[in-house]
């Protein structure tokens, strides 16, 4: 750094610049472990991402050319260890890591992008059950896709030979680990494919590490694989290694030898099923024909002499034609009895009877009704007349005809008992039969001790 004097000011863009120095110069090669978040990949194709801990995060961006050399894909929530160096972006005055390579931890790189192109590849159904195609039993002409080096296709040749001999066999060189291997496997079965030689195609490596195998995990191959119209077996590595290749073919055999000993049976075998299977069927046919011959034996004899046997028909016809004769005169004669029984049964319930009954009920019960009608009016006539001549006795009019009259204190219209209850003066209305009168009090008559006492 360089020294400074006394009250020396910097600009913004001096100070950034040595802190970049400082810091780049410091830190020029070094190892980060973290968590991966706020992952991002522009168009431009750097990934940039925050590296963090408990209490601490940077930021990271691992360039176009280096992302390229990644097995697996990043992702947030990613435990992993990162080589680079401290870089400082004057713009922002933000420093970061600027890195070479990432590694998950706990598992390996390769071991992680097998794992999220297997579970990719699950998900688009490249391993599904429903899509593997069979293998033919007896193919005749085979593809073999594997290195022409080594005692894999050698072991494979000498079995194929061993089983089956003059078998028609391709062999399409390939790399089989490296750089370009997975290009060269998935352009073998391309060409295959294109050709239609072959009736199944094996994809055939020894065993080794993950590395070694890793040409057969590449997303390139499992496609290929997944569009072959002829049928492929995967026999890579030994019986516990296990590749995408294997999930995507129609049949995996766990060694290269396996798949040549189950791509074809022994011509041995094959030769004794068929003849087990050739003297079933000549059982079966000779069975079968033996049935006809009885069969045809039976016909002859039947028709042997049509003439007789036509005279048989005619006897039987007329036979039926007179059972048939006396069971309709039989279901006739029966008909006939249950008609007349019917009929007889319709006579008695003839409704004419009945609607003659009713309309005579009808007349009895409207003469019956109208001499009751006719008893009740009388009747209550009669106590009418009672009440009314009660009501006229005591009809306070038929008093005021005897000469009485009703006599009441104005204005309250209040009828007048006892005239006390009157003052000289008052005006009284008197009710008579006919007419009122309206007068004035001149007197009030004195009533007598007894009068009064009577009145009390």
């Amino acid at each position: 750094m360089m020294q400074l004097p006394l009250r020396y000011i910097l600009t913004v863009s001096e100070l950034t610049r040595e802190i970049k120095d400082i810091l780049e110069n410091q830190f020029p090669d070094v190892w980060v472990e973290g968590e991966i978040s706020n992952l991002r990949v522009p168009p431009s194709g750097h990934i940039y991402f925050t590296l963090k801990d408990d209490f601490s995060q940077i930021r990271a961006v691992l360039f176009k050319m280096q992302a390229r050399t990644l097995r697996f894909i990043p992702e947030d929530g990613l435990h992993a260890i990162c080589k680079g160096r401290v870089g400082l972006y004057e713009k922002r005055g933000d420093y970061q890591l600027i890195l070479e390579s990432i590694e998950p931890k706990g598992i390996g790189a390769l071991q992680l992008a097998f794992l999220q192109l297997k579970e990719r590849l699950e998900k688009e159904g490249l391993f599904d059950p429903a899509r593997k195609k069979t293998i033919p039993m007896a193919p005749q002409k085979i593809g073999i896709v594997t290195s022409p080096t080594g005692a894999v296709i050698q072991d494979m040749l000498h079995i194929l030979e061993r089983r089956f001999e003059n078998l028609q066999i391709l062999i399409y060189p390939v790399r089989v680990q490296g750089e370009g291997a997975s290009s060269e496997i998935a352009e073998a079965m391309n060409y295959f494919n294109q050709m239609r030689e072959v009736e199944v195609i094996i994809i055939a490596r020894g065993g080794g590490s993950l590395e070694d195998l890793w040409a057969f995990n590449e997303e390139g191959v499992a496609r290929s694989i997944y569009r072959s119209k002829i049928p492929i077996i995967s026999a890579v590595g030994h019986e516990t290694d296990y590749t995408i290749a294997d999930l995507v073919a129609d049949l995996r055999a766990p060694t290269p030898s396996a798949a040549a000993e189950l791509v074809i049976r022994d011509k041995r075998e094959m030769k004794n099923s068929l003849h087990y299977l050739s003297g079933r069927l000549e059982n079966e046919t000779l069975q079968i024909l033996q049935g006809y011959r009885t069969h045809l034996s039976y016909l002859v004899n039947i028709f042997k002499e049509p003439g007789k046997k036509i005279e048989e028909y005619y006897l039987r016809v007329d036979d039926l034609v007179n059972r048939l004769r006396l069971l309709s005169s039989w279901v006739l004669k029966g008909r006939g009895e249950k008609f007349l029984h019917l009929r007889q049964s319709l006579l008695h319930r003839n409704p004419i009877h009945r609607v003659n009954t009713l309309r005579n009920f009808i007349i009895e019960t409207k003469r019956s009704l109208g001499q009751n009608a006719k008893y009740s009016i009388e009747i209550q006539r009669q106590r009418v007349r009672g009440l009314i001549g009660k009501l006229d006795s005591l009809s306070p009019l038929s008093i005021l005809q005897r000469g009485y009259s009703i006599t009441r204190k104005l204005p309250s219209l209040q009828i007048l008992r006892d005239a006390s209850h009157v003052r000289k003066g008052d005006n009284v209305e008197v009710k008579l039969f006919v007419g009122t009168l309206i007068c004035d009090v001149k007197k009030r008559g004195e009533l007598d001790d007894h009068r009064i006492k009577n009145i009390e």
